[in-house]
C-alpha cells in the first residue's frame, strides 16, 4: 500500500512502526533514526538509530502514521517533535531556556546544514548572554563564530571522514536536567517548515551519557 502523503510537505522522517501480537497481548515497537531505510547509504554514512516499546511513543508513531496517511489532522504530539509542526517552537523555546541560564547554559548541535536565519539569531542571542555553545556542522553554515560582542562563545566545527557524517544531535544543558533529541532534522527553512520530520527525546540516563560522552566528546 502506497501513501502519498501532505501535499506540499516531503516525507522526510524515518520512522518504523510493528504491531506484533505477543502471549500477554498486542505490543507495539517503533525504530526511528536519523537516516533512510537504504543499504547502499547505510555503509556511507554514520547515522543513530534508536528502538523502544515506550508506549507513549508508540501512541506518537501511530498518530504520525494516521498523519501521513490522511487520517487525522494531527497538531499535537506527546513526545516527538514533528516538523512543520513543532519543531521550530521547541527548539526556540529550548535556546531560549539556556540564554536564560546565562554562563551556566550549554548548547551542542549536530546536523548537517545550519542555515535558518531565526535560529542563528536566536544562537547569537545566547551567546552574548554567556552561553557555551558547540556546533557540529558537517555542510553548509550560516553562523558566523568568534564575532566580538555576537558570537564568542560560539565554536563550529565541520568532521569530513572516511564516512558521511549524517546524526543529528540536539543537546541543551537545562540546568542538570538535559534535553537530548535525535532525528532527521537540520535547520533549515526547509527541513522546519516544508517537510515532515521527527525529533525524538532520549530520556534515559544512561543512554543521555552514552550519547554527550561517547558520540558527541569524541566528535568535539
Amino acid at each position: 500500500h502506497v501513501a502519498y502523503g501532505l501535499i506540499g510537505l516531503k516525507t522526510h522522517c524515518k520512522v518504523t512502526l510493528i504491531v506484533r501480537r505477543e502471549r500477554d497481548g498486542i505490543r507495539r515497537y517503533v525504530h526511528l533514526s536519523s537516516g533512510n531505510y537504504n543499504s547502499a547509504t547505510a555503509r556511507l554514512y554514520t547515522d543513530i538509530g534508536f528502538m523502544t516499546h515506550d508506549e507513549v511513543m508508540a501512541d506518537d508513531a501511530s498518530d504520525l502514521f494516521n498523519f501521513l496517511t490522511g487520517y487525522s489532522r494531527q497538531e499535537e504530539f506527546r513526545k516527538f517533535l514533528v516538523a512543520p509542526v513543532s519543531i521550530r517552537p521547541r527548539i526556540l523555546e529550548m535556546i531560549q531556556r539556556e540564554t536564560a541560564l546565562g554562563p551556566k547554559g550549554r548548547i551542542i548541535i549536530k546536523c548537517n546544514s545550519l542555515v535558518d536565519g531565526e535560529m542563528i539569531r536566536n544562537l547569537y542571542m545566547a551567546s552574548q548572554a554567556g552561553v557555551k555553545i558547540d556546533l557540529i556542522i558537517r555542510g553548509i553554515c550560516g553562523l558566523r563564530p568568534g564575532v566580538e560582542g555576537v558570537s564568542e562563545n560560539i565554536q563550529v566545527m565541520s568532521i569530513v571522514g572516511r564516512f558521511l557524517e549524517h546524526s543529528r544531535i540536539y543537546y541543551f544543558y537545562n540546568d542538570g536536567a538535559p534535553a537530548l533529541y535525535m532525528g532527521s532534522a537540520d535547520l533549515m527553512p526547509r527541513n522546519l517548515d516544508r517537510r515532515v520530520e521527527v525529533l525524538f527525546p532520549i530520556e534515559d540516563e544512561a543512554m543521555q551519557r552514552h550519547v554527550v560522552e561517547d558520540i558527541l566528546a569524541v566528535c568535539l
